[in-house]
């Protein structure tokens, strides 16, 4: 038996990838969030990462949080909105720091590969962020 999966050309669109089971994200602050684990922690292992593909429809986001560990993003098809007002389209790779705290939606929908060293957890913003929906520099 191998532990080796593969996925097939994930820079197709990723609403498009229905080979695997995608499972919606139910967890406070979170909407409409689907995703799919690729692997994830294990205390009984020691490991404390975690690999996601996360989709989200138009109008979706996720919780505002703060990791613990680095965090890796990878667009893989459409817009992916930051709450700090920066905007990632497909192709590009995002990593953040361990401290970083974000708030992540989609206006028009994309499918993203997450790769967290650690855990997140959840905050409450203490500055302005930008507001689900908005558009770049609103």
């Amino acid at each position: 038996m191998s532990d080796i999966h593969c996925i097939r050309n994930v820079f197709r669109s990723g609403f498009d990838i229905d080979e695997v089971d995608w499972v919606a994200w139910q967890e406070p602050g979170r909407v409409g969030v689907e995703h799919h684990v690729l692997w994830a922690p294990d205390a009984a292992q020691g490991e404390d990462s975690a690999g996601l593909l996360l989709r989200f429809p138009p109008g979706a986001h996720g919780d505002y949080h703060e990791h613990l560990g680095f965090e890796l993003m990878l667009v893989l098809d459409g817009t992916l909105d930051h709450s700090d007002g920066a905007s990632y389209t497909k192709g590009d790779l995002v990593v953040e720091a361990p401290g970083t705290q974000h708030q992540m939606s989609s206006r028009t929908g994309c499918t993203v590969l997450a790769v967290r060293t650690r855990p997140a957890a959840a905050r409450t913003p203490d500055r302005a962020i930008r507001p689900v929906g908005a558009a770049a520099g609103a």
